[in-house]
């Protein structure tokens, strides 16, 4: 390891004056070593370069601004504050403090000039600048840099982490930190990385600040190639070790996946047999499949999972299925068991709710192998649960799951050197340009048709203002025979909030529509009982429905026709597209209506107006990701959802290509180069390589 190295991975406690309480703050923003800090990028930047004539300013502006302090009050208003004024050749303007010491009042009174720096609004004395900040040397000359602003948390303020990046910046052009790994001859790539660093930390006053807010900068974009090239390489890197691995040879389908077949109430679509040729062939292989399977909403990725693992049973192996949620696992459990259990495979139920003598008697079936199919939640990742033999596993909207998450449940069908088979399935449909950096180590197949049957949605966006009518609109479909859904959304991320709000609604259209049957589902209700509503629900005993986006995924109801979504601003496009999945599953013309709360901003509008205009979940897609990027897509919490510290996948798809092709290029001539890189912007890339 050379100094440079070795200097790259030292603790920051290494650095002058950040000691045992500091060390700990910054691990909280993900800074354990100095090459951390220097790739803890800023958020944004302020211009404290020059100062603006008090008469120049203008609401919604940052400024430096200089003079005279001509009078220093408390004033009265609705709160108490301290207000200085503050003149300089061109004008007078108002300092405004709410949070304020008698010591900071004495101070400003006696303070003859003030240089501050803030952002201007209209207030109740004209224009003021609340809380800025200020000194009275007004002697010091003005910033030569922009000034960064970083990704802070409690008790880690800007000019701590400014001083600390100051000090690892020096290091680095003293030429101890950081090797330039050569990218290639693009234009940006040939900007040395240390150069980058340097001036994404430090921009000069006369730099184009609008590429630098936007992203693409050369520097930028020469980190933003380097993060991409990271990932993909991780992805490459999880293939190779893939494909070095022993999996079980399974005979092709024979008569256990013909006799599912026959037994179906359908005829498979040529997509459905296309990917289960796919799916077939690699299981086939000596190598684990790692394969993707897409589909948008109702259009048979289930069949196919029931498919691949009769094929697993044929070969005397088990198969564990797992899903993000109770009620999709529960959704699983009752279709496979109704596919299965009649061709003599016994089935197991395994979540978090399954105690007792029950899981006792579950964990035995899946020990001794009786279970040919164990179906459950994250629970299947406990210790206590041991399989007889593991050869599939096939996970449900796998962005819910975070790395390590799937790699314990691959290890537990570890036996003699042989790794299970893995069938991953999204009714998410994902843009070419995310399949390609979140998925690049799978094989990917695509459902891409829907299933005979199933009817045309009609979207209609209408504003809460007309609820009454919309409720008289569910009293008649369902008084015709009809069944609804009135979905309440997510408020500010709290599911206890989110239950009390479908509560509430349930209560008041149970009272505004007293001849029909309403009940109420939410996440906080146990499993039994969410099965319970759903059953009576899917079997005609309740007319309306009122649900929080548990019922997002894996609930069929055909008879359902109508659906009212509240609030739909507050939902991405792909999740109102897969809530919307819900209706349209028989023959009844079905409808979808999205209530919003005016006013609505240009961007909800926009998106409101793709899904009333397509139907098209890939389409749909593309939209979300170009309006809102892919953390949001797929929902920040989610624990397995990509976040990048500078690369953006709408902004930099141009790059994707040549992404592409380096990383494939330096594992093959330079492989310590692309471990380099790797280690530099992943924070787990020994985790990543085995998943």
């Amino acid at each position: 390891m050379n100094d440079a190295e070795s200097l790259e991975n030292a603790s920051v406690s290494s650095l002058k004056g950040v000691g045992p309480a500091l060390t700990e703050k910054l691990a909280r923003v993900g800074i354990f070593s100095l090459r951390d800090v220097l790739f803890h990028l800023p958020l944004r930047y302020e211009d404290r370069t020059r100062l603006t004539a008090i008469a120049a300013v203008q609401p919604g502006q940052q400024v430096v601004l200089e003079g005279q302090v001509i009078a220093c009050e408390i004033s009265f208003g609705k709160r108490r504050s301290l207000l200085v004024h503050l003149q300089d050749a061109s004008g007078t303007i108002a300092l405004r403090f709410f949070h304020f010491s008698k010591q900071q009042q004495a101070g400003l009174k006696n303070t003859a000039n003030l240089r501050c720096y803030g952002e201007v609004r209209r207030g109740s004395a004209g224009l003021e600048i609340y809380h800025p900040e200020y000194t009275a040397d007004t002697q010091t000359p003005l910033e030569q840099h922009l000034t960064p602003v970083y990704p802070v948390t409690e008790g880690l303020g800007q000019s701590r982490i400014r001083a600390i990046v100051t000090q690892v910046l020096a290091l680095m052009d003293a030429g101890k930190l950081l090797q330039n790994i050569p990218l290639g001859d693009q234009g940006f790539l040939q900007t040395n990385i240390n150069a980058a660093l340097h001036l994404i930390h430090r921009p000069t006053a006369n730099i184009a600040l609008e590429d630098l807010l936007e992203g693409t900068h050369p520097a930028q974009q020469r980190l933003a190639f380097e993060e991409l090239l990271a990932h993909q390489t991780s992805m490459r890197l999880m293939r190779e070790e893939m494909a070095s691995l022993q999996a079980y040879e399974f005979g092709p389908p024979a008569a256990t996946c013909e006799a599912l077949k026959a037994s179906l109430a359908f005829t498979l679509t040529a997509a459905q047999q296309r990917v289960l040729a796919e799916v077939a062939f690699d299981l086939g292989r000596s190598q684990p499949m790692l394969r993707l399977v897409q589909g948008d909403v109702g259009s048979g990725k289930t069949v196919v999972a029931a498919l691949a693992a009769a094929q697993s049973i044929e070969n005397q192996l088990q198969t564990a299925i797992m899903a993000p949620t109770e009620l999709l696992a529960e959704q699983h459990f009752l279709n496979f068991s109704q596919w299965l259990a009649p061709l003599g495979i016994q089935v197991a139920w395994l979540s978090g709710k399954v105690k007792g003598k029950q899981r006792q008697a579950e964990l035995a079936a899946i020990a001794s192998g009786r279970a040919g199919v164990v179906v459950g939640t994250h629970a299947l990742f406990q210790k206590e649960v041991i399989f007889a033999d593991l050869g599939l596993v096939i996970i449900d909207e796998q962005h819910r799951f975070g790395v390590l998450q799937r790699l314990a449940l691959r290890e537990k069908g570890e036996r003699q050197g042989r790794m299970p088979h893995q069938l991953v399935m999204t009714a998410t449909p994902i843009p070419r340009t995310l399949t390609m950096s979140l998925y690049a180590d799978m094989d990917c197949s695509v459902i891409d048709e829907l299933p005979p049957g199933r009817t045309p949605v009609t979207t209609s966006v209408l504003p809460d203002s007309r609820r009454e009518e919309v409720i008289a609109r569910v009293q008649s479909a369902c008084q015709q025979g009809a069944q609804a859904y009135w979905v309440c959304t997510l408020i500010e991320e709290s599911e206890a909030l989110e239950c009390q709000a479908a509560e509430v609604t349930a209560e008041a259209l149970t009272q505004q529509l007293p001849s029909l049957r309403v009940r109420l589902i939410h996440g906080r209700m146990s499993g039994e009982e969410k099965a319970s509503i759903m059953a009576e629900f899917k079997a005609g005993k309740t007319d309306l429905l009122v649900a929080t986006t548990v019922i997002e995924v894996g609930v069929d109801v055909p008879n359902a026709s109508l659906m009212i979504i509240e609030n739909p601003e507050r939902l991405g496009l792909a999740q109102l597209h897969q809530l919307r999945g819900r209706i349209g599953r028989g023959t009844r013309k079905s409808h979808c209506v999205l209530l919003y709360h005016p006013p609505l901003g240009r961007v909800s509008k926009q998106r409101l107006n793709v899904l009333r205009e397509s139907s098209d979940g890939f389409y749909i897609a593309e939209q979300d990701l170009m309006i809102r990027g892919p953390g949001e897509m797929f929902g920040r919490r989610q624990s397995g959802a990509l976040q990048f510290r500078i690369a953006d996948l709408v902004r930099d798809q141009h790059m994707l290509d040549a992404v592409s092709n380096t990383s494939r290029a330096m594992l093959a001539t330079d492989r310590p180069a692309a471990l380099a890189i790797m280690q530099r912007w992943l924070a787990m890339p020994e985790a990543f390589s085995q998943v």
